[in-house]
């Protein structure tokens, strides 16, 4: 009986189609890595299972990093396993392969980027031939309620349907690889071609984004603040007194940016105006005419980002997985990675169904306003709600009609925001009656603006919250019930004062506002309908738009300071280079989104895939060519001048593209002094660099990076040369040892942390580490009687004051979640504790929440060997004998699972329990960094100290050594 094999992104979405499906197609088997039944194997990836990558013989390992073998584009692309996820790879190219199976059906998340995924699982199970030669069609959910799930399968989309959708998923990851890996490999040759490695990573969606910020972090350090004044009165009428606010009704806009209508740019001209009127008599001339205010509309990825960030300050990833779990967990919103606002048109009674799962839930603060609508029959046609042209792939997020439970505190946020949004846009519009009110002592006029909500309309779902959706309602002088004046009256200038304010620069982006200038591109567009339309030609999409902001985050571009993102030195160096290099396309934001905008024509069939590559196959060359072929000393840029002198002659010192360096004094020449600005691709903001030479020295400073790319913390110095007379930058890594060997008395002066854990004298700060007083020569004990030491930054995690002071009270730290595996270079979390047996600060592990994994059933061991039995039988001998080989081999317990006994030298480091080579190894590195072992000059040396050296036989190992040294110790 032939099957179909169901793919889903996530085994999450394979258990809710396994649900959805049993009522109608028949009880699932659950098995190890997929469900099965007569009709279907279900089984899923976990994310990106393969990546592209170019062919071996069109790319290079070894001198990557230089121009020689730039740019590399190759005619196709190969793929290659995900290295975690490769065994679930595995398990579902077995499934893909099954002769029963038949048929594929794409249940990955609907989009570009579950489009992907399916596609290249499936090419990489075709092996040479990039197909299994299976018909395939789309499972296409925009709702993960059971019904939705069923509806899905009832309308499978064909493989023509979704070619345009596959052609511009492959051509976006292709795009990106050229010109990430060419950018990138070309910026960092040009970085380090005068030494050392900066790595300078570029991308053909963050590039631009991040020109974004650093235009307006250059506005705001460039902007010269205006003093301007503002003249405000207060007029007294029969029934009371109001306030007004003078004005030009003649004037216009013009070039300058900063004028107003209000605005007056010298005190005397202020005051002038201020003493005309003071005391005098004003006509009152008067208008009032009815206004409405309709609700925003529907929620799409972006625009909830946006709000939650300006509502709770949460991150857009953080959005995007509160979104991303209120749909795939709890059922409760539609799918979240749209860039729709709007509805299809046959989805009214779907929304009905929602109104009154609300108005019947227990949610208080929401079910009365349900009910409003139903009972006033709110939910209706319009073509603001339901419109099949503004329908892309997905519709705008909503809930659905399951009532959620159990939710956390913020998906509970996240929920009610969406609710609250999906209620308000069926609701009345809100109605004001707006008064504009001028008073005019001739021949000046102050003007005063009063708008009361008439009907609350839509405003009443968000009650006290109201007051910042209304328009202008948190304005001065608007929101205002205005004192009737009679038509004739004079009224009174009781008071009039200017008011002396400044011109403030543009403000920093927040996550919202840079989630808006990537929507729109860059272009500052206000209107929420015409913003709509631009979203097409935005960077990236509201599914990506979130990794992107981290990523400029993660590679220490940009930084989060409150809400705002500001950007690094290292930024500022990047968009030097790029326009210094003239590759614009890499810079300008229009540029990128009209790129977007091609991918989305693709989507629909209207551009061929062909012409696109093309167009990025020039760029990228044009972008390299440019790097390569840069003749000059330095970069054209905008450049600082140090306050601190120079620490060799006193000059001035200035930065270039490279280099802080000495230019001289004033009619002098400059000696020679300079420093890089990115040590070890770490780049120096100003300020850091001014503290170098005032201080000699500053940090330590994470961030920086080896030549064979692994992290490491340091402090810098200026040190004297005696050979070159003058000063040079050094790392420092705090290298405490040099005190015990010189002899050389330390004196604390920082209060005591604590005991120690080893003889109960004091505990201080040294260096870079935390020392017993007795660990060190002192002028009380000249020679050390203590060992115990501990670094104040582990794994690039800072160890503060208090959490050491914690550990020698209690035993361990607080949970610290900064650790960085110098293994997988992956973060993790652990408590550090003191060790009695071992004698040393170790990590502590907190408990796993989730039990441990169960091994497969015997049922099913027993089911698949009987399955391989009747199959083997029905072959010819040698084939029998074979399989019969194999089978066996597949049950015998591989030995390098099996823990190995250490040596005494090497149980005295690691412990005695049997253990595999892998985990030796990391627990060897946790004794390496946990004692600062590594040689302070080369970080991939391993300098032995007593019971090292009786495991390595010798003095120091290189890093790549320890797997083979270990080997012998574990029989």
């Amino acid at each position: 009986m032939t099957k179909t094999l169901v793919i889903a992104e996530k085994p999450s979405v394979a258990q809710d189609i396994v649900r959805a499906l049993t009522p109608v197609a028949g009880k699932f088997d659950k098995h190890e890595d997929h469900f099965e039944n007569d009709r279907y194997v279900v089984t899923s990836a976990v994310g990106h299972l393969v990546e592209i990558q170019a062919p071996e013989q069109f790319d290079v390992k070894r001198g990557k990093w230089s121009f020689a073998h730039l740019p590399v584009i190759p005619p196709f692309f190969d793929l290659k396993p995900v290295d975690k996820t490769k065994s679930r790879l595995n398990a579902v190219v077995k499934q893909a392969k099954r002769k029963d199976v038949t048929e594929l059906i794409n249940a990955c998340d609907a989009g570009r980027e579950g489009e992907l995924i399916f596609r290249l699982i499936e090419q990489y199970a075709g092996g040479a031939k990039g197909t299994l030669s299976k018909p395939v069609k789309r499972l296409w959910l925009q709702s993960m309620t059971p019904q939705a799930i069923r509806d899905g399968f009832e309308a499978l989309r064909t493989e023509q349907q979704m070619a345009g959708l596959a052609s511009a998923a492959r051509s976006r990851s292709e795009a990106d690889w050229l010109v990430g890996i060419n950018g990138t490999r070309a910026m960092t040759a040009f970085n380090s071609r005068d030494g050392g490695f900066f790595l300078t990573t570029v991308g053909r969606v963050q590039t631009p984004t991040l020109s974004l910020v650093v235009e307006r972090e250059e506005k705001i350090r460039k902007f010269v603040s205006r003093d301007y004044w503002e003249i405000h009165a207060t007029f007294g009428a029969e029934a009371g007194e109001y306030p007004a606010k003078w004005f030009d009704p003649k004037w216009k806009k013009g070039e300058d940016v900063e004028a107003r209508a209000d605005r007056v740019w010298s005190a005397a001209e202020a005051q002038a105006i201020a003493n005309a009127v003071r005391g005098q008599q004003a006509t009152v001339t008067e208008e009032s005419k009815p206004t409405s205010q309709a609700s925003p509309l529907l929620f799409d990825l972006t625009s909830l980002q946006r709000e939650a960030n300006g509502k709770f300050g949460f991150s857009a990833k953080t959005t995007l997985a509160l979104a991303q779990s209120l749909y795939e967990r709890h059922k409760a919103l539609t799918y979240p990675r749209t860039d729709s606002r709007a509805l299809p048109e046959d989805y009214l009674p779907v929304a009905k169904q929602t109104f009154e799962m609300l108005a019947d839930s227990g949610m208080r603060h929401l079910a009365p306003h349900a009910l409003t609508a139903l009972n006033n029959n709110y939910v209706r046609p319009s073509r603001r709600i339901f419109d099949n042209s503004k329908v892309s792939d997905h519709f705008a997020i909503i809930p659905t009609t399951q009532a959620p439970s159990g939710l956390s505190e913020a998906e509970q946020k996240l929920y009610d925001l969406v609710v609250r949004r999906f209620m308000a846009v069926f609701f009345p519009s809100a109605e004001y009656t707006v008064t504009t009110r001028i008073s005019t002592v001739a021949p000046h006029s102050f003007k005063t603006e009063g708008k009361v909500l008439v009907k609350p309309g839509w405003l009443a779902i968000y009650g006290k919250e109201a007051a910042d959706e209304v328009e202008g309602g948190k304005d001065g002088d608007k929101g205002q019930n205005l004192v009737a004046v009679q038509p004739g009256e004079k009224v009174n200038t009781l008071q009039v004062d200017p008011k002396g304010l400044k011109t403030k620069p543009p403000a920093r982006y927040s996550e919202a506002t840079l989630l808006g200038a990537m929507e729109s591109a860059g272009k500052q567009i206000d209107d929420e309908e015409l913003r709509s339309a631009m979203q097409e030609k935005g960077l990236g999409t509201p599914a990506t738009r979130a990794a992107i902001i981290e990523g400029l985050l993660t590679e220490k571009y940009m930084l989060r300071e409150g809400r705002e993102i500001i950007p690094t030195a290292k930024a500022f160096q990047l968009m030097t280079l790029l326009r210094g290099l003239e590759v614009e396309e890499l810079c300008r934001a229009d540029l990128t989104g009209e790129w977007e905008y091609k991918l989305s024509q693709m989507e629909k069939g209207q551009l061929s895939r062909e012409a696109f590559m093309a167009e990025i196959a020039a760029m990228t060359e044009r972008m390299v060519k440019k790097a390569k072929e840069y003749d000059r000393d330095t970069i054209p840029g905008d450049y600082a001048t140090l306050e601190s002198p120079c620490p060799n002659c006193g000059g001035v010192v200035k930065e270039n593209y490279r280099r802080f360096a000495c230019v001289g004094k004033p009619g002098a020449e400059p000696c020679g002094f300079s420093f890089g600005k990115s040590p070890a691709g770490r780049t120096f903001e100003t300020a850091e660099a001014n503290a170098l030479l005032r201080d000699r020295k500053i940090g330590p400073l994470e961030g920086f990076r080896s030549k064979a790319g692994w992290p490491f913390t340091s402090e810098i110095v200026i040190k004297y040369d005696d050979e070159a007379h003058n000063y040079k930058l050094e790392f420092d890594f705090g290298d405490d040892k040099k005190g015990e060997e010189s002899g050389e008395i330390v004196e604390f002066e920082d209060a005591s942390l604590g005991a120690c854990p080893i003889c109960g004298s004091e505990v201080h700060e040294h260096g870079s580490n935390y020392v017993c007083s007795k660990a060190v020569p002192t002028a009380a004990q000249p020679t050390p009687s203590c060992t115990f030491k501990s670094g104040k930054i582990i794994l690039q995690q800072p160890v503060e004051r208090e959490q050491m002071t914690k550990l020698l009270e209690t035993g361990k730290t607080d949970l610290l979640d900064k650790f960085v595996s110098m293994r997988t270079r992956r973060a993790f979390k652990a408590h550090l504790a003191w060790d009695k047996e071992a004698g040393k600060v170790n990590f502590e592990f907190a408990p796993s929440k989730f039990p441990p994994r169960k091994p497969a059933a015997g049922a099913y061991a027993t089911k698949t060997a009987g399955a391989a039995g009747k199959t083997a039988a029905a072959k010819k001998a040698p084939a029998k004998k074979a399989a019969a080989t194999k089978t066996a081999a597949a049950k015998t317990p591989r030995k390098a699972a099996a823990g190995k006994a250490p040596s005494a030298a090497l149980a005295a480091v690691i412990g005695a329990e049997p253990v595999a080579r892998p985990e030796a190894v990391k627990k060897m590195w946790e004794y390496i960094k946990a004692h600062n072992l590594q040689d302070p000059k080369d970080k991939r040396t391993i300098v032995a100290d007593d019971k090292l050296r009786a495991v390595f036989g010798k003095d120091s190992a290189g890093m790549f050594e320890l797997a083979g040294i270990l080997g012998n110790h574990l029989g």
